[in-house]
């Protein structure tokens, strides 16, 4: 799908005020003037493939950019393998899924290190990882861009170094940056616009990255990290907005910015609103 814009702005999931089927949502989408869409696969994949078809047709013709979240229920570093079996199958079918939507992202959790050291269970990971791909290039599923997001809780696999090591070690892996899970994990570090440089500056300088996919809320946090994702006007919370639409605007990147706040498509909205205040200074 062509992007058109430097950044694009859309919810998670369907608008709040949104009663019609799923395949016509960029219809509504485009009507509130957004332009990317992440579908919620996140308690299980239940999109069959004529409505996935017919949401890849609806985005094209509202030049609305799709992403997918995979399910929630996915831990790649499992000490059971039966888990690690359920996740894996839950991947395949969410790559199906994307390829049947056009969905240029599928965005999913990596896993927990539960009784694992960090360095151990991302070597578990990258083995699941290993058997998702050779499950795919089976099945001949070659449309897909794995995302594995940064998270949020301390006792989860993710922080942006180990984001960067999967991206790196696999092909067809571009990470998603969820700028209020890394405030959260990190214990409320990202405060203004050099904190977020460092950041971009990271990704910049260990990945090959073009167009940068994002995940922004205002999020609660206490000492285990993440606790709960609030409203874009409770500034109460951060991370800041501004510094981040600033930094983003100056990347050599294009971006997708899906808003995680409760009020979805509505605080997705502000965000454009904000960016585009910034861009006409």
């Amino acid at each position: 799908m062509v992007m058109t814009k430097k950044v694009r702005f859309g919810p998670a999931g369907n608008p709040i005020d949104y009663k019609g089927k799923t395949p016509e949502v960029c219809d509504y989408l485009a009507s509130e003037g957004l332009d990317a869409y992440e579908y919620q696969a996140t308690y299980g994949v239940r999109i069959s493939k004529k409505p996935a078809q017919e949401l890849q047709e609806n985005a094209k013709k509202n030049k609305v950019l799709i992403s997918m979240h995979a399910p929630y229920y996915v831990n790649l570093s499992s000490s059971d393998s039966k888990v690690i079996d359920r996740s894996i199958q839950r991947l395949v079918q969410s790559a199906q899924v994307a390829e049947w939507m056009g969905a240029y992202r599928i965005v999913f959790h990596p896993g927990f290190y539960t009784k694992y050291t960090p360095e151990i269970a991302l070597e578990k990971c990258k083995q699941s990882i290993a058997q998702i791909l050779e499950q795919l290039n089976e099945k001949g599923i070659k449309n897909f861009i794995f995302s594995p997001e940064t998270s949020g809780k301390k006792s989860q696999l993710g922080s942006l170094e180990e984001i960067i090591n999967l991206c790196q070690t696999f092909e067809n892996f571009q990470p998603t940056i969820d700028f209020a899970h890394l405030h959260a994990r990190s214990g409320g570090s990202i405060n203004s616009r050099e904190d977020y440089q460092k950041i971009v500056d990271e990704l910049d300088q260990e990945l090959d990255i073009n167009h940068l996919h994002c995940h922004f809320a205002r999020i609660e946090f206490g000492s285990s990290g993440e606790r709960k994702h609030h409203k874009l006007s409770q500034k109460e919370y951060g991370p800041p907005v501004k510094p981040l639409l600033q930094i983003l605007m100056e990347s050599g990147w294009s971006s997708t910015i899906i808003c995680e706040t409760p009020l979805i498509d509505r605080d997705a909205l502000k965000l454009k609103n904000c960016f585009y205040e910034i861009v006409n200074i």
